[in-house]
């Protein structure tokens, strides 16, 4: 491990407002969808954060989409209802995280929240 006080605070300050969208906003598009964007932004910030992955470009793409597979991964287990088989279904923290309930939408939101990594870390990188 080799923390990385700049994706840490990425983290920090995306997982706030993960935070305050589920707390404050209902709408039909920031809460659903610039959310699950958020969140694939926020597991690699974290993931680079904690780990140490080398600071290449080639590495960091590999690690975005290693997050983006693992959010597929999470969204496929919802649209087998996989949390009705773990007996976490009555538990609200764990029906937030693993979510219940499939959508394509939520895949191209998750893809957003990818190619957004790609194209900050490119701008990184020239800068």
């Amino acid at each position: 491990m080799r923390l990385s006080l700049k994706y840490i605070i990425a983290f920090l300050v995306l997982l706030a407002t993960e935070i305050y969208i589920a707390i404050y906003i209902h709408d039909d598009f920031i809460r659903p969808y610039l959310g699950d964007s958020i969140v694939v932004v926020l597991i690699y910030m974290l993931t680079m954060g904690l780990f140490n992955i080398p600071r290449s470009f080639k590495s960091k793409n590999i690690t975005a989409l290693a997050v983006l597979l693992f959010a597929f991964i999470v969204e496929g287990l919802q649209a087998i209802s996989f949390i009705n088989y773990t007996g976490l279904a009555d538990n609200k923290l764990a029906r937030i995280i693993l979510g219940t309930s499939f959508s394509w939408w939520d895949m191209l939101a998750y893809v957003g929240g990818y190619l957004f990594i790609i194209v900050f870390e490119k701008l990184r990188e020239q800068a």
